[in-house]
């Protein structure tokens, strides 16, 4: 395409020479110098044209020029000098020079009553140098608009990278710090308390326990929120269903109460989202009756069936007063359970009081598999 373009002002260059010493050579002027002339000036109304790129206002008023003492002194002019004025006039357009390239058709205007073809060009050009205007108008507000578009995109790109790196500053600058005072005041507590008994003993270890593997699921989460992490942080299989036994026994240890895993139906194969999601439900919610119900029985009951798993964690505590309605632990549950496609209802267990949350989640069908 662009050796298509560089050749022709020299195609429309031969062509006018041709066509205009061919006028000439039948007529009854034969005169070698007036046939130069005549040659020179259909070269120079058409192959300045190979130089528009660079000087668009040069070469269109060039072409004009030429163009006219050709059609005034001779009466001459070619179709290849008429299309190199019109290329010539939506060139300078194209390259913005606006105000040289409308008032090229002013000379045919002045010659109109001479020639007909005058006519003609002179609403030719400025339309044609119109539409040059139009087409770099339209270029330039498409790559404005795709700039405007890239500088969005990079913006909130930008921002988010902000926000997250704002984020892990805190996690790790203020709870990651006081999680690791927790740990190191029971291991001294442990390790330091006169005539401690063996189960205070196992509590405080426990305790240690627990903070270090917060620490643990802390930066592991912190290597997925700051993406310039020197190095990649330690990877362990999301926890599941598999680990409720282990969770519950943590629980049990911990407060110190009865807490029991009742299990229903033979287990099916579920989505790695969908195990997630019912392990921090019941992490959740084993949180909260241990906050809020200390020393209440806890009973977990998971329930497989055709249709969905069925969780049920009821505690024995005095219901859900000491619960805050706009608790972060409430909400995201519901959320967990909604990510799924599940869902999820809280409140009185009954007359006895208590609390309790049962979660509804999704089984695949074996389309979904």
């Amino acid at each position: 395409m662009s050796r298509t373009v560089a050749l022709a002002p020299a195609v429309l260059a031969v062509a006018a020479v041709v066509e205009a010493l061919a006028r000439y050579v039948s007529s009854d002027v034969t005169g070698g110098p007036f046939l130069v002339l005549v040659g020179c000036l259909a070269l120079a109304s058409t192959a300045p044209l190979a130089l528009a790129a660079r000087r668009p206002t040069v070469v269109a008023a060039v072409v004009t020029g030429a163009a006219v003492v050709a059609l005034v002194g001779f009466g001459l002019w070619t179709v290849a000098g008429v299309v190199a004025q019109l290329a010539a006039a939506y060139l300078a357009g194209r390259r913005g020079a606006l105000a040289v390239a409308v008032p090229l058709g002013l000379p045919y205007l002045a010659i109109a009553f001479f020639d007909p073809l005058a006519v003609v060009l002179a609403a030719l050009v400025p339309v044609c140098a119109l539409a040059g205007v139009a087409r770099r108008v339209s270029s330039a507000d498409a790559a404005h608009l795709a700039a405007r578009s890239a500088f969005a995109g990079t913006l909130v790109e930008h921002t988010a990278r902000g926000e997250r790196a704002r984020i892990a500053r805190e996690l790790h600058d203020v709870v990651a710090h006081h999680i690791s005072m927790i740990s190191v005041q029971a291991e001294n507590a442990r390790l330091t308390t006169p005539g401690l008994p063996a189960a205070g003993a196992e509590r405080f270890a426990a305790i240690g326990g627990t903070a270090r593997s917060a620490l643990t699921e802390m930066r592991r989460l912190l290597g997925v929120l700051r993406s310039d992490a020197p190095a990649a942080p330690e990877r362990a299989p999301q926890p599941g269903l598999r680990e409720l036994a282990a969770l519950l026994d943590d629980a049990r240890d911990t407060s110190g109460a009865g807490t029991r895993l009742i299990l229903r139906g033979p287990p099916v194969p579920l989505d790695p989202g969908v195990e997630l999601a019912a392990y921090r439900i019941v992490q959740e919610a084993l949180t909260n009756a241990r906050r809020h119900a200390p020393g209440a029985a806890v009973d977990v009951s998971v329930t497989y069936s055709a249709s969905g798993l069925c969780l049920r964690i009821r505690d024995n505590g005095p219901g859900p007063a000491g619960v805050p309605a706009g608790g972060h632990g409430l909400s995201g549950m519901h959320e967990r359970a909604a990510a799924v496609g599940g869902r999820l209802r809280t409140g009185v267990a009954g007359a006895a009081g208590g609390f309790v949350v049962e979660a509804n989640l999704p089984v695949p069908t074996p389309e979904d598999r």
